[in-house]
Formats: C-alpha cells, sequence, structure tokens
C-alpha cells in the first residue's frame, strides 16, 4: 500500500494534542429545569397568586385544606405534562442521533492496511480513503485524487466543487471553501477516488465551528404574547369584581340590614365578604388553561410524529399555528431531492416516457448508450456510485426493465470529465467496433450527421432548427439535457448518429404542489429560498404554484444586496423567490420579516442554515438534514416533505383554536360565576354560591374540561383561516359577545330561580337552600350545554362532535358529577336533594342556552 498511515502510539499521541473528532454535544436540559422554566408563564403566575391566597385562608381558618391543593394539583399538572412531553420528544431525537451516528463509519489507512473506525476515532494525521458517495469526515488535504464534491450544508451552493492535490505546496485560504486542494467536514464526494489527510477535527474544523455558534433564541412566542395579555386583563377582572362584591355586601348592608351589632360582628361581616370576593379572584383564574395547553402540546406531537413530524421544541408547535411568513428550501422539500429521467426525445423530437413504448432496435442502443456508458451501478434494486446525472439515467433504464438490467462488456472506457463534457466506450462488437458516447448536447450535436428515428432507423439530421427550439424549450423548464450518440470504429472525431436526448430534472412533488396551494389558501406567504440559478428557480416555482402572476418578485442574492433593508422590506410581501442564495441571505430574510411583526418559519438542513433557523419564531429541519441543523430547528420533518409541514401548521391551528374554544367556555362560567355573586347581595342574598360550590364548579371546569377540549380533532377547515396577528388578542370581538351572552343568560335564570316570583314559584313552597339547590343545578347544567355552544363555530352544535369521543364523555362525567353534588351534597355543600320535576325544570332553563347562542350566530353572521 501506498501510505502507511498512524501507529497506534501515534495515533494516542496525537488524540492528546489535537483531540478526538466527536463533536460537542448541545447539554440535554434536565427535566427539573424545563419544570421550573414553567413558573415563568404569566398563568401559572397567577396561578401562585391565587395558591398563596388559598393558603392564607386555609391558616385563617376560612378554607379547607383540598382548596389550596387543588390549585397547587393544577399548577402540577400543568408544569408536568409540559415538561414531561418535551423532555420525551428530545429523548426521541437524541436517540435517532445516536442511532445515525453509530453508522458513521469511516475507511482509514492504519500501520499500512485500510481499516474501517468509527467517524469519532479520527485524529490529526490519519490518512482517510475517499470514494463516490462518502461524507467527509474532518477537515484535510487532499493527498490523491481528483474529486468533485457538493459543499452545500457548509455554503448553500448546490454546484459541485473540484479538489485536487496540491502539486507544488501552493499556499491558500482554508476558509475559502472554493479553494482547490482542502476538504471539509460535512461535504459529500459525487465522483472522484483517492486519499485525504486530516488536518483538523472535532469542534475546531469549519462543520464544528458552526455547529458551536447556534446559541438560544429567547424570542416569545405568539401564544406566549397572547396569554401574557390575557393574564392582565383576567387580574384586572379577579380584582375589579372582588372589590366591587366586597362593596356591594358592605352597601346592602348599611341601606337595607340588618346592621351587624358590635365591632366583632362587622369584622366577621367583612371576613365573609373578603373571603367571597377572594374565592371570585381564584374563579375569576382559568387553572385549566395552562393544563390545556401543556395536554395539547402533548397529545398533537404524539399525532404528528405518526405524519413523520418530529416537535423537538414544544414552542414550536404552536408557533406553526400562527405562521404568516414560510422561507423553504426548494431540493428534497418542494422538489423530490433527486434526479429523474422526464422523457426520451429523438432527431425528430419524437417523445417517449418509457421505454417499452420505444421501438427494439432504438431501445437497445439506448440501453447501451445511457446504462453501459454509465459510472453508475445497479446493485438489488439500488443505484450505488457515479455522478447525480449517470444515477438518473440507470435508474429510469432499471425501473423500466421489466427484468434484470446487465451491461455490456466493454473494450475501453473514457470517464466524464469537465473539459470534454462527454463520456464514451468502445463496445468490440462482431460486426466490429462501435463507439456510443453521452454527454452535452451543444457538444455531441456538433459531430452527428444522423440520428435514429422512432423506429431505430437512420437519417440524416438536416433540419437543426426543429430539433434546437426543443432543446431551447426544455431548457426553460429548468431540464437537464444530456445526449447520446454512436459511431462506428473506436473514438472517430466525425460521423456520429444521435441517438437520443434525455430531459432530467428534480420534478416537484405532486404532493407538495397541492401543499403549497393548501398553505397559501390558509394566508400564509411561501417564499422558495435555493441556491439554484434565476431561470431554474423561477421555472420550479412557477410548477409548484409559488409563482402565479407577473406581480410576483424573483430575486437573486445579488439582487437582495443591493436592496437597503427599507427597499427589501417593501418587495418581501410580493417575494415568491430568491435564487443563488447564501446562508446570510436567510438570516437577512428572517430578521427583516420579524421586524414586520411577521411570524416566520424557516426550512433549512445544512449547517449554514442553522442561524436561520434558530433566529425564526419556528425552525422546520429536514430530516435527511445535519445534526446542527437539527439541533437548531424546533420540528424535525423526518421525510423532508412539504405536506408535512402543511401537517404542522394544520395541528398548531388545532391547538390554538382548542384553546380559544376552552377560553370561550371557561370565561363564561367565570363571568356567570361572578355576576351572580355581584348581583345576589344587592337583591338581599348574601351568600348565592358558596364557596366550597365555587371552587367545585371551578376545579370541575377546569380540569375536566381541559380533557375535553384538548382532544378536539385538526379539521381541514382551520386552514382556509387567515393567519392570526402576533400581537392580536386571543380573545376576539365575537368571543366577548358569545361569553356575555352566554354568562348574562346563566346569570339571570339562576338568579330569576331565587329572586323572580314568576319563576321561583315553579318550585312550589321550598325553603331557601332547595331554591339555591336548584340554583346550583342549573348553573352547572347550562355551563355544560353552553361547552357544545364552545366546541364549534357552525350553528350546528353537533357538527364533527363524533370526532371527538372525548368531549361528550367529559361532558355527560360532569352532569352526573353535578346530580351526585346536590342529591348527596347535604350540609358540607348546603344543598338538598330535588324533585323529579324539579330536575326537569332545571335542565329546561338550562339547554336554553344552546338555542340563545345559536340566534347569536345567526345574528353576528
Amino acid at each position: 500500500m501506498k501510505y502507511l498511515g498512524l501507529t497506534q502510539e501515534e495515533i494516542t499521541a496525537s488524540r492528546e494534542q489535537h483531540g478526538s473528532n466527536a463533536l460537542t454535544e448541545l447539554e440535554k436540559e434536565p427535566l427539573w429545569k424545563k419544570f421550573l422554566h414553567g413558573f415563568q408563564d404569566p398563568m401559572i403566575m397567577i396561578l401562585l397568586v391565587a395558591l398563596a391566597i388559598q393558603m392564607g385562608l386555609f391558616f385563617l381558618k376560612q378554607a379547607e385544606w383540598y382548596e389550596p391543593f387543588g390549585v397547587f394539583m393544577a399548577i402540577l399538572i400543568a408544569n408536568g405534562v409540559a415538561a414531561i412531553s418535551e423532555s420525551k420528544q428530545e429523548g426521541k431525537a437524541l436517540a435517532l442521533k445516536a442511532e445515525e451516528l453509530a453508522k458513521e463509519m469511516v475507511k482509514v489507512v492504519r500501520e499500512g492496511s485500510l481499516q474501517q473506525v468509527h467517524i469519532n476515532e479520527l485524529v490529526v494525521g490519519d490518512v482517510v480513503f475517499l470514494q463516490p458517495g462518502d461524507k467527509i469526515p474532518v477537515d484535510g488535504e487532499v493527498l490523491e485524487g481528483e474529486f468533485k464534491v457538493d459543499q452545500a450544508t457548509l455554503n448553500g451552493e448546490t454546484e459541485e466543487a473540484d479538489k485536487l492535490p496540491n502539486p507544488g505546496k501552493l499556499t491558500y485560504d482554508i476558509k475559502d471553501l472554493l479553494n482547490t486542494f482542502y476538504m471539509y467536514r460535512g461535504t459529500v464526494i459525487c465522483s472522484g477516488e483517492g486519499y485525504l489527510e486530516a488536518k483538523t477535527v472535532g469542534d475546531k474544523t469549519l462543520f464544528g465551528e458552526l455547529a458551536l455558534e447556534v446559541q438560544e433564541d429567547t424570542r416569545k412566542t405568539p401564544l406566549q404574547i397572547k396569554l401574557g395579555k390575557l393574564a392582565d386583563q383576567i387580574s384586572a377582572f379577579g380584582y375589579f369584581g372582588a372589590v366591587l362584591i366586597v362593596l356591594s355586601i358592605l352597601a346592602k348592608t348599611m341601606l337595607v340590614g340588618p346592621v351587624p351589632q358590635g365591632i366583632w360582628a362587622w369584622v366577621r361581616l367583612i371576613v365573609d365578604a373578603i373571603t367571597v370576593a377572594v374565592t371570585v379572584i381564584v374563579c375569576a383564574v382559568p387553572e385549566g388553561l395552562p393544563m390545556l395547553t401543556s395536554i395539547l402540546m402533548s397529545l398533537q406531537s404524539f399525532k404528528m410524529a405518526k405524519d413523520n413530524v418530529l416537535v423537538r421544541k414544544i414552542k414550536g408547535l404552536e408557533t406553526a399555528g400562527s405562521l404568516s411568513i414560510l422561507f423553504s428550501d426548494k431540493t428534497g422539500t418542494i422538489t423530490e431531492g433527486r434526479l429523474s429521467v422526464v422523457e426520451l426525445a429523438t432527431g425528430n423530437v419524437k417523445l417517449f416516457s418509457k421505454l417499452d413504448t420505444i421501438n427494439a432496435k432504438l431501445k437497445a442502443d439506448i440501453l447501451t448508450g445511457m446504462g453501459s456508458n454509465n459510472s453508475a451501478t445497479a446493485s438489488h434494486g439500488e443505484i450505488i456510485g457515479g455522478n447525480s446525472t449517470d444515477r438518473a439515467l440507470l435508474d429510469f433504464i432499471v425501473k423500466n426493465m421489466s427484468g434484470s438490467y446487465t451491461k455490456e462488456e466493454l473494450y475501453s472506457f473514457d470517464p466524464f470529465n469537465s473539459t470534454k463534457k462527454c463520456s464514451s466506450i468502445v463496445l468490440a462488437r462482431p460486426e466490429g467496433k462501435v463507439t456510443f458516447i453521452k454527454g452535452a448536447p451543444e457538444i455531441l450535436l456538433e459531430h452527428c450527421s444522423h440520428y435514429l428515428d422512432e423506429n431505430g432507423r437512420e437519417k440524416e439530421l438536416i433540419e437543426r432548427g426543429f430539433f434546437m427550439a426543443y432543446l431551447d424549450a426544455q431548457a426553460s423548464r429548468s431540464m437537464r439535457l444530456i445526449a447520446v450518440a454512436k459511431a462506428q470504429g473506436e473514438n472517430p472525431a466525425e460521423g456520429w448518429t444521435l441517438v437520443c436526448v434525455a430531459s432530467i430534472r428534480d420534478n416537484v412533488r405532486p404532493e407538495a404542489a397541492l401543499a403549497i396551494k393548501e398553505v397559501q389558501k390558509a394566508g400564509i406567504q411561501v417564499v422558495m429560498v435555493t441556491g439554484d440559478r434565476k431561470e431554474t428557480a423561477a421555472a420550479i416555482a412557477y410548477e409548484a404554484g409559488l409563482i402565479q402572476s407577473r406581480d410576483n418578485v424573483v430575486l437573486t442574492s445579488q439582487e437582495m444586496a443591493e436592496l437597503s433593508d427599507d427597499e427589501l422590506k417593501a418587495a418581501l410581501p410580493k417575494l415568491s423567490v430568491v435564487a443563488r442564495a447564501l446562508p446570510t441571505d436567510k438570516s437577512r430574510l428572517v430578521r427583516l420579516a420579524q421586524e414586520l411583526n411577521l411570524v416566520v418559519g424557516m426550512t433549512g438542513d445544512g449547517v449554514n442554515d442553522s442561524p436561520a433557523l434558530k433566529k425564526a419564531d419556528v425552525g422546520f429541519a429536514m430530516g435527511s438534514g445535519t445534526e446542527v441543523a437539527k439541533e437548531a430547528g424546533d420540528i424535525t420533518i423526518l421525510d423532508d416533505n412539504f405536506s408535512s409541514i402543511a401537517k404542522a401548521i394544520l395541528y398548531g391551528r388545532t391547538m390554538f383554536k382548542s384553546i380559544r374554544k376552552f377560553l370561550i367556555f371557561q370565561l363564561t362560567v367565570n363571568v356567570a360565576a361572578v355576576l351572580t355573586c355581584f348581583i345576589g347581595p344587592l337583591l338581599g342574598e348574601n351568600i348565592v354560591l358558596t364557596v366550597i360550590q365555587l371552587l367545585l364548579i371551578n376545579l370541575a371546569m377546569d380540569t375536566l374540561a381541559a380533557m375535553a377540549f384538548g382532544s378536539e380533532p385538526a379539521l381541514k377547515e382551520f386552514m382556509r383561516d387567515r393567519p392570526i396577528p402576533r400581537d392580536a388578542n386571543i380573545i376576539t370581538r365575537n368571543m366577548y359577545g358569545q361569553v356575555l351572552c352566554g354568562s348574562l343568560y346563566i346569570t339571570a335564570i339562576c338568579l330569576a330561580i331565587l329572586f323572580f316570583e314568576p319563576v321561583r314559584s315553579l318550585f312550589g313552597a321550598v325553603d331557601t337552600t332547595y331554591l339555591k339547590s336548584a340554583l346550583f343545578a342549573t348553573f352547572m347544567m347550562a355551563i355544560t350545554f353552553n361547552g357544545f355552544n364552545a366546541r364549534t363555530e357552525h350553528l350546528n352544535v353537533l357538527c364533527n362532535l363524533g370526532l371527538n369521543p372525548q368531549f361528550i364523555m367529559v361532558m355527560g362525567t360532569i352532569l352526573v358529577t353535578q346530580f351526585v353534588f346536590v342529591t348527596f351534597g347535604g350540609e358540607v355543600l348546603s344543598v338538598e336533594p330535588l324533585a323529579a320535576q324539579h330536575w326537569l325544570m332545571c335542565a329546561a332553563f338550562a339547554v336554553m342556552v344552546i338555542p340563545l347562542d345559536m340566534l347569536r350566530k345567526l345574528v353576528t353572521k
């Protein structure tokens, strides 16, 4: 062997001096830290205040032990579910990463023999053997061989770079990726075979440096902003309501009586009033909301995993539903990510898309010209080796053959090189030697005097204009054109016969085009960012549906650089394609879009994409991409498919819809409870709903309702909504109207039972406790039936109900529970059992909340 490589002693010394080739792993945040971070949530902070108040009341003997315990459990569940879910998702991602890393073996020369070692075992000075398809494991200098290298993971460029040995030890800049002597970790050998000497390993490689530069982004998510506003509004509402209740009780006592006798009687009255007021503050806080968001994120994450979407950071899920602009890669995301033969054309422009429709004689020459004259190899249904064009041609042949394909035995083979732009083979046949040439059409046509027609007959190539027009048309469709010709004899210079021209392209995924259309209908602007030239990018964008009119803007990286930030912001709403893009372009686009207050999504797969993925509100990393990109992203698209991104958006929107449904339900309960407790004392009854009744309503409705609304299905109709602005309130005017309508009716009917004689008389001659029991039962049933109003915007409250059986189960449980409370609660709940006819009466009063809201929906629509 020409190279001896390092000895075991030299390997040990090199590792001690320069370190190993392992990359520093980003430290996984422990579960307890994730749990503690949850206390920064504004809703959790309000719950902590409520817990402190309840603890104070408990120590003052004004509250039972289970009241602060219930609030504590709500905090524990909300934080725990979110922390555990995110930790599990990170664990899955780390397991996938470890599985992929275990497969990364490298061919290296050591102690005079070729060995296979794990990538982490390499050291400075190792001699690495490289072949087509290998991922370069270290930064180093070419020792032997001529290579074509794909460096897209580092610089985003699609054009392959030439790498050669340094003939005279010329000086060069290793930071310049286009230098011809130095190779970089993470890049891929497209063609060529030879040896590389490792000069830099591990974190000191360019790949490693870029990986370490990725930092955490602290920008708040849209939902965090909206919940922060809601927390302020709820706090204000709770405190205002509490003050009003205390004042109303004191005012009623002073104006109507009975006036307490003695200072301790006044103290007791004030303590009772404050107790009810504090209870109202606790009730005003939707404890179930943090729990609901945690349950939703967890459930939706597990559902998405089945759709090839791995949620690495839980915040990415809810942010995906709020996207207003998405910057997407082309290769592998919008397109298939591999070259395919689209069609074959003869010299008289007869087109074929399959081999079995071609004349036998012509077919035989095509098989030889494209299959035998090919550096790729078919093995067990897979195409290995060769460059991307050769693999596409051979894949077309294999897939169109009924049996296995075997190459003809060659007399000689002259491989492709960039100087002559063609490759050729010579076959020794009985009738004499025959040469087949494959390469660029403009090169081959200069030597062709004849062509084979669709019947395999040789004809003189006279009418070139029509054929050239076809080639120009195909080029405008971003096709890569490869011509095949043959000639009698061994490598003759002239007198060639054109066999066919193959049109090859990285085709648009059919499902990606449909998904782009769906995302655009959802009001999300999609911008394709690619390293391809402008004409190719525009052709792909047009076919994918990104360019639909002349108003759509297509810019190159250079054209973008010539625009100021303000000019680019002005062009952004019409921007559809960025061609010849650099990594810095992606970061700039994200920054400017965020300055316009847009919610920004970014896809990426390379190390160079990592800063933009991290900076974006939600980063979609491709499953086939680098680990650095996956670490930087929030969501990993395991199948690299744009349609999976559309699914992530749908799941995010479903989550946000569920939160809004829950808020309608919960706020209706809270407002009705506050109004009932506020108006009751003004009408003569200091305690309408007891503290324990209020807490039972609060805990049952919060916890159980979170489970019910957390299981709402992902409906395609959500993709017809417009994106919700980043700083918009989570509660809309229509939601306020629905809450007000429902809560006013529930308050009115409940107070009517106690104070309005025509309604009160329906229950007969009963005491106040019995009427309060009927009021409590009506309140519980009314807010339960109102859950059906909250879960859909449709007039039909049963719409899609069958897709959420858990909702039916939960609402049924609440109805049964409230029956048990009223029937068996006794003195603890300050209730009496109701007669059967009175249950039916309460149910009739309660169910009227449904037609009332249907009428509201008709009026507002």
